[in-house]
């Protein structure tokens, strides 16, 4: 293949679970290929710059072979040739309380005290 729609090459190279996804994205202003706002049926070529907001963070990718149905996880990751920023490190979690674990159901009050943090 010479050329793919970007839609179905970022199925394909499995930065979106669907097709379905990809699609939405690219119809949402959140693909760009070589700068420019993409639809979906907009073509990428090897050496074009796909940049694209996924999994809540941004993503900078180079076309290094254009493949048009998914494939294993090894051949995609041939496919392309990443320059997107490091993720965010994750912060460990902390629970919201020092409830022990088994300690039961919570309180009235407890239960009040989370619905207060969660902000319902």
């Amino acid at each position: 293949m010479e050329e793919a729609r970007v839609d179905r090459w970022l199925w394909a190279v499995r930065i979106f679970k669907s097709r379905t996804l990809a699609t939405d994205a690219c119809r949402g202003g959140h693909v760009k290929v070589n700068g420019a706002a993409a639809k979906p049926a907009t073509t990428v070529r090897v050496g074009d710059r796909v940049e694209t907001f996924a999994g809540g963070r941004r993503r900078v990718l180079e076309v290094a072979r254009v493949i048009g149905a998914r494939v294993g996880a090894p051949l995609a990751a041939e496919c392309i040739v990443d320059f997107s920023p490091p993720p965010p490190e994750r912060e460990p979690y902390v629970g919201l309380f020092g409830r022990d674990p088994g300690a039961g159901r919570p309180t009235k009050r407890e239960r009040r005290q989370i619905d207060r943090l969660r902000g319902r």
